[in-house]
């Protein structure tokens, strides 16, 4: 398992020495944002997967924050993986003045590994939707170049002048600059509440590159439930007198 630069902050835990560096395919990493599309995509793929954890991120940057999933401790970034393919749940955002260092030097380490490419998973303003895409994408050029490149020839990508903001920016800037193949998957995503419908758009993409067998059907009920009840919500307002327009929970 590699260990980051000598002059950053991040730890790798369990330490573990003489057993060469981390490998992978791929490394998938969602945070939270827009629809906090990422964030839902990395844990509905770890569920789904049934990826097990593999170590903790430590950092002097991540925030003071705990708490538990199945009666475990579960620390605000974490590594899963499953087969050739590694899952980075990051849990809260570290406070805004520390994620440009953080996710920097999470990408200098990330770099340093064997891991073979990476995707980044985000959320984007459903508003700017011109066609009937579900996603855009933003690719390095190292992940243009090469096999790397194979089945992204024909995949919407992001027009020119949208800002990417965030700890996928960081990302793939640093990645842009280092070499690294990296594609940041940006799903149309309703702004104002937690999208699962943009969720399940990046969960098909993953599952497309890499073969995998995911359901997401799960994520498009849970898409009709909750807009089955923004519905319900707006309709008694509008019963009740109250301000009309869209009502979001």
């Amino acid at each position: 398992m590699s260990s980051p630069p000598r002059d950053s902050s991040i730890r790798i835990l369990p330490e573990v020495i003489g057993r060469g560096r981390m490998e992978a395919r791929a490394l998938i990493a969602g945070f939270h944002g827009i629809g906090a599309t990422g964030y839902w995509t990395v844990k509905f793929l770890i569920q789904e997967l049934k990826a097990r954890r593999v170590c903790y991120i430590d950092s002097e940057y991540a925030p003071a924050v705990s708490s538990t999933v199945k009666n475990e401790i579960s620390t605000p970034y974490e590594l899963f993986g499953v087969d050739d393919l590694l899952f980075l749940k990051a849990e809260v955002p570290p406070l805004r003045e520390n994620e440009t260092r953080f996710f920097r030097e999470l990408g200098q380490w990330v770099m340093g590994t064997s891991i073979g490419e990476a995707v980044l998973i985000g959320g984007l303003d459903e508003s700017l939707r011109s066609d009937d895409s579900k996603y855009r994408v933003v690719l390095t050029d190292a992940m243009k170049a090469g096999e790397h490149g194979r089945g992204l020839e024909a995949e919407p990508v992001l027009e020119e002048g949208r800002m990417i903001v965030g700890p996928v920016a960081v990302l793939l800037n640093a990645f842009q600059m280092g070499g690294f193949p990296a594609a940041a998957v940006l799903s149309y995503s309703n702004t104002e509440r937690i999208d699962p419908r943009a969720a399940a758009a990046a969960v098909e993409f993953v599952a497309k590159r890499y073969s995998l067998e995911v359901n997401t059907e799960p994520l498009i009920k849970g898409a009709e439930e909750l807009e089955r009840e923004l519905v319900g919500l707006a309709q008694k307002e509008k019963e009740k007198g109250g301000p009309s327009g869209a009502i979001y929970t």
